[in-house]
């Protein structure tokens, strides 16, 4: 495993890192950022992405605008709202890959030998 450079971080500078995180603990949330992850788009759109119901959709939007994760405009009676921080494409990837290998270790290690399957 890489070794990264340990940073000094305060007690405040913890709270600001546990409070995103916390914000990106909603699978709700999680599937918004997806349903932005390539363009700016309307609630409508979003809403009909994730399959939820417009006052809980934009309850999570509201949060995810005020960690200043996406960023919203209006255009006419349209609300269209997009990722403000893009860094949080790069937190996404790396829990996913990190999700992946474990995943992979753990079929490779109950898998039969020779990979194949057998059924009783």
């Amino acid at each position: 495993m890489a070794k990264h450079k340990k940073r000094e971080l305060s007690d405040a500078a913890l709270a600001m890192i546990a409070e995103r995180f916390k914000v990106l603990a909603e699978p709700m949330r999680l599937r918004i950022l997806h349903a932005l992850w390539d363009d700016e788009v309307t609630v409508g759109k979003i809403i009909e992405a994730v399959g939820g119901l417009q006052a809980n959709v934009s309850k999570h939007l509201g949060v995810l605008q005020q960690a200043g994760l996406v960023s919203r405009r209006k255009e006419g009676l349209r609300v269209f709202y997009r990722i403000a921080d893009p860094t949080v494409f790069g937190i996404c990837e790396v829990v996913c890959e990190s999700l992946h290998d474990r995943l992979a270790a753990q079929i490779d290690h109950i898998q039969p030998a020779g990979g194949v399957r057998r059924r009783a």
